[in-house]
């Protein structure tokens, strides 16, 4: 499958029960969390449980088509999980890029390649990765043509972009609402597909088949109700 909505709350626990037993889960533990509460814990805080469901679809595609030696770029990574996560279930050459410069505090950044930097605009040599992650990225500061001519330069043919997103089948207005100090896309089924249409101009085509169903809007954010989408595209040659 290609393209997936998350369909209800309940998928979301459920993905979080199975990455603490895969040894992938990064988020802090309650006893982390209460140390946080009372100042007593100042590392960057990473991932969020409301994303468990595409962090663990993401960490499943990644571990049947990218070999735990093959290198693998998060883009968006500050606070994001999946490079820790990764690296927790084996995966080697890993690498992150993020305008924020606390991005160099990140858990394991002696072995993960962090750089502070655009990532429509990376310092990356052109073909570095068999994978490129994006966890809830891409609909802040949408800009879909320089995204998705950056990630044709750095994936290799072959290799995969996989990615997730605020996501509802109908339009949902969110003009004028700011996230991190950015626009802020709720992705349609519109949306999607016109994003699809121009990735195949980058060489960029989906795996398999696409599934646009929602069946439920278990999150909701600045008064919007919505779902996550979740999307793996390949480089061709």
């Amino acid at each position: 499958m290609s393209l997936k909505v998350l369909p209800l709350i309940s998928s979301v626990n459920q993905a979080r029960r199975t990455m603490i037993e895969i040894g992938a889960s990064a988020i802090e533990s309650p006893v982390q969390q209460t140390l946080r509460k009372l100042y007593l814990n100042r590392s960057i805080k990473l991932g969020d449980q409301v994303k468990s469901w595409d962090m663990l679809e993401t960490i499943h595609f990644i571990q049947a088509h990218v070999g735990k030696n093959e290198p693998i770029l998060d883009i968006g990574a500050f606070a994001s999980e999946i490079a820790v996560s990764l690296h927790q279930i084996g995966y080697t050459k890993l690498a992150g890029v993020d305008l924020n410069k606390r991005l160099l505090e990140m858990p394991h950044n002696d072995v993960i390649d962090y750089r502070v930097s655009d990532f429509m605009h990376t310092p990356f040599a052109d073909a570095s990765f068999k994978a490129v992650t994006s966890i809830s990225v891409i609909e802040h500061g949408l800009n879909q043509t320089a995204l998705l001519r950056e990630l044709s330069r750095l994936i290799r043919p072959g290799g995969y972009f996989v990615s997730s997103f605020d996501y509802w089948i109908d339009k949902i207005d969110t003009s004028g609402i700011n996230i991190f100090d950015m626009s802020w896309t709720i992705f349609s089924k519109e949306d999607v597909e016109s994003f699809i249409a121009e990735a195949a101009s980058f060489h960029l085509i989906p795996v398999g088949d696409l599934d646009f169903t929602c069946i439920d809007s278990p999150i909701e954010c600045m008064d919007r109700k919505y779902t996550f989408g979740w999307l793996a595209l390949q480089r061709i040659a």
